[in-house]
């Protein structure tokens, strides 16, 4: 379960480089391929790392199904503390392993990939967590340190309080545009922003239309 080869940490905001902010060509938020942001305002502090990270009995495997039931627990809230910290959305299992979040390399041990994937299937059962596209299993899944409908009600705080209801805005104004640097959407990973969106679809507050590349989004 423990090994010592070094790659790239696997945890990333999104899966391709973000759109300069250019209001000409407004686009839809794209995702980052780079498994780790730069360092930002908002997340230069080191995290913080709770005291079960530096025990190695935390990456073995616990045979008593109580004491495994606890362990998924830490490692579920680790995991989503760590995401919030530095504003990450999604998690790529391949390379989990390597990354600073499953492996301390002071003690030289890291969590198996099999028992990595067993926290992200515990978030899951929770709601913290999906595989990208809504299927079963996948390399990649989605972390919800916010849930769809705790954005949803975000977006429709900002849209109320920048007095945008009735007015149309791309998902790129969303998530990229100027208006909304210093707030929690700034960034956001585009599959959550659409996830809340279309929450906010079902309760009649809002219109999704337009081109995959092009969306917009109309406010009641």
């Amino acid at each position: 379960m423990v090994a010592s080869a070094a790659a790239t940490p696997a945890i990333a905001p999104s899966d391709a480089p973000r759109a300069s902010p250019t209001p000409a060509q407004p686009a839809t938020p794209s995702s980052s391929s780079s498994p780790l942001p730069p360092p930002s305002s908002a997340a230069a502090a080191p995290f913080p790392f709770p005291r079960e990270y530096h025990f190695p009995a935390f990456y073995t495997r616990q045979t008593n199904l109580t004491t495994h039931h606890a362990q998924l627990s830490k490692w579920s809230a680790l995991v989503l503390a760590y995401a919030r910290h530095h504003r990450l959305f999604r998690l790529h299992l391949s390379a989990a392993a390597d990354s600073d979040l499953f492996r301390n390399r002071r003690l030289a041990r890291r969590l198996a990939p099999d028992d990595i994937r067993d926290v992200v299937d515990f978030l899951r059962r929770d709601g913290r967590a999906e595989y990208l596209g809504g299927r079963d299993a996948g390399d990649v899944a989605l972390l919800y340190w916010r849930k769809p409908d705790e954005w949803a009600a975000l977006v429709e705080a900002y849209v109320d309080d920048s007095g945008q209801k009735g007015g149309v805005l791309t998902l790129y104004e969303l998530t990229e545009g100027e208006a909304t640097r210093g707030t929690e959407l700034h960034g956001l990973d585009s599959e959550i922003l659409l996830k809340a969106l279309n929450i906010l679809v079902k309760r009649g507050k809002a219109q999704i239309f337009g081109q995959e590349d092009s969306l917009g989004v109309k406010f009641f």
